[in-house]
């Protein structure tokens, strides 16, 4: 590892003769990155630790990949950089590289390895280390964190604040949010945003709403992802009054110094959810830029409503325009592909992302294909594409399939498919009433007593089905 005297220069923004010369800063044989000219190279301790602190920050911050993320840790441990280096800026670059391409846990690793050497976490650790904790699920951990902060005087600054906010949240523990949220009476705009996303996320959608409003009567001007939050929350309750309200805050929102892109495209998802393609269609085309979640969000709003020759046109467009799909643009085209009955071109759409674009379907875009197999009477082909899946099938994907057994009454797949469901969920009475739906069809009415003598005995009730209308 050799660093190079040009690095200083570089960030003091000055030039020298001997420094010149050099592109590189930094070498790392398995990163096989090498000066342009391999000459006058300067030990590590003519660097200070502040330089070379900053310049790793940004090699960090401009890894592709999470190998490279762990190559580069690797050779700074190697180094033993962090032993001569007691603050926690470089460990905090080193947990959110981490955290940035998906890997909580090497993340909260790092965290234990500071841990462990005796530095103190600082105002921008816990909101790291939080937000693995949310990714994983961890609510233990996350409270261990909480205790951390509320030691170190951090439980009120905003970033950890509206992390445990959101950490909360995502646990389902609302009324420890709330609880976070009121004991600081000082709280920023950030602290809003946590609250109203978090309720939105876990379908509070009136809820989100309503600390919105008494967000703007606290005196705060809500920001970007405010918006996009409360748009969409609206957009779960389907009230167009209240979607007009809240067009017109987006607009008040909008800065010249910011894209707003994202909340142009919060408003098209909320008149999508609210059945008002014309006006999504409308946003759309006023967009004077247009990223991938624009043309998915019409995708998704087309494919939800059942227009599918609408959903498959805007796929046409947006591959036309240069915009490269994603997998939830391809779980619009799918879930089009469902409504339509388009079995032949969903199964091409299929292929066509894993192919055409290197993208591995999920679990959602298998389900699809299983729910337009099982739609047409293809059973046994949705049953292969089940057996072939390369991760566990969920109740929602044999439920397409039993969907399927209960339209075309046919028997023996009903019985293998609620063989697998109750093995998921024992306790879901609606594996039964289907199955004693498909005995029925075929007038096996010995079989259907038996599987409600069966729904007695494991105390099993059918739910009865209700309306109810939401108001705000």
């Amino acid at each position: 590892m050799v660093f190079f005297s040009s690095l200083i220069c570089r960030l003091n923004g000055t030039t020298t003769k001997a420094t010149t010369h050099y592109f590189t800063v930094f070498h790392i044989r398995n990163h096989y990155t090498t000066p342009a000219i391999d000459e006058s190279s300067v030990p590590i301790s003519t660097i200070s630790p502040q330089d070379r602190n900053k310049f790793l920050a940004n090699l960090l911050s401009n890894s592709n990949s999470l190998a490279r993320v762990r190559r580069i840790h690797g050779d700074i441990f190697r180094s033993r950089i962090l032993d001569q280096d007691p603050i926690p800026f470089l460990r905090n670059n080193i947990m959110r590289a981490y955290l940035r391409h998906d890997s909580p846990l090497d993340a909260i690793q790092a965290y234990i390895d500071m841990v462990r050497s005796d530095v103190l976490p600082d105002r921008y650790t816990l909101p790291i280390l939080t937000k693995s904790a949310a990714q994983i699920r961890d609510l233990k951990l996350g409270k261990q964190l909480h205790s951390v902060a509320a030691k170190l005087g951090f439980a009120r600054d905003e970033f950890c604040e509206s992390g445990f906010v959101t950490l909360y949240c995502k646990a389902g523990k609302f009324r420890d949010a709330r609880k976070v949220f009121d004991e600081n009476p000082e709280r920023k705009l950030g602290s809003w945003n946590a609250i109203i996303g978090g309720l939105n996320q876990g379908a509070r959608g009136k809820e989100a709403v309503e600390m919105f409003v008494e967000m703007r009567r606290s005196g705060f001007e809500p920001d970007d992802f405010t918006m996009v939050s409360v748009t969409s929350a609206c957009g779960g309750l389907g009230d167009l009054g209240l979607a007009f309200q809240l067009h017109r805050c987006v607009l008040e929102a909008k800065t010249d110094e910011k894209s707003d892109v994202m909340m142009m495209n919060s408003l098209i998802d909320m008149y999508g959810k609210c059945g008002r393609m014309d006006l999504a269609c409308r946003v759309f085309e006023e967009m004077p830029e247009r990223n991938v979640v624009s043309w998915t969000s019409m995708i998704m709003s087309y494919a939800a409503h059942g227009r599918t020759l609408e959903a498959l046109e805007g796929f046409r467009e947006m591959r036309e325009a240069g915009v490269r799909p994603n997998g939830v643009t391809f779980l619009g085209v799918l879930s089009a592909c469902v409504h339509g009955g388009l079995v032949e071109e969903g199964r091409g759409y299929f292929e066509m992302m894993k192919s055409e674009f290197g993208l591995e379907p999920g679990l959602s875009h298998y389900g699809c294909v299983v729910d337009l197999l099982s739609r047409d009477g293809r059973l046994e082909e949705a049953k292969t594409v089940v057996e072939g899946m390369p991760m566990r099938p969920s109740v929602v994907v044999w439920g397409c399939l039993m969907g399927g057994c209960e339209k075309f009454g046919d028997v023996e797949m009903a019985e293998w498919v609620a063989k697998h469901m109750v093995e998921l969920e024992p306790w879901n009475d609606g594996v039964y009433v289907v199955l004693a739906n498909v005995y029925a069809f075929r007038g096996m009415w010995k079989d259907v007593e038996r599987v409600r003598k069966m729904m007695k005995e494991n105390k099993l009730v059918k739910v009865p089905a209700y309306s109810s209308t939401t108001t705000l």
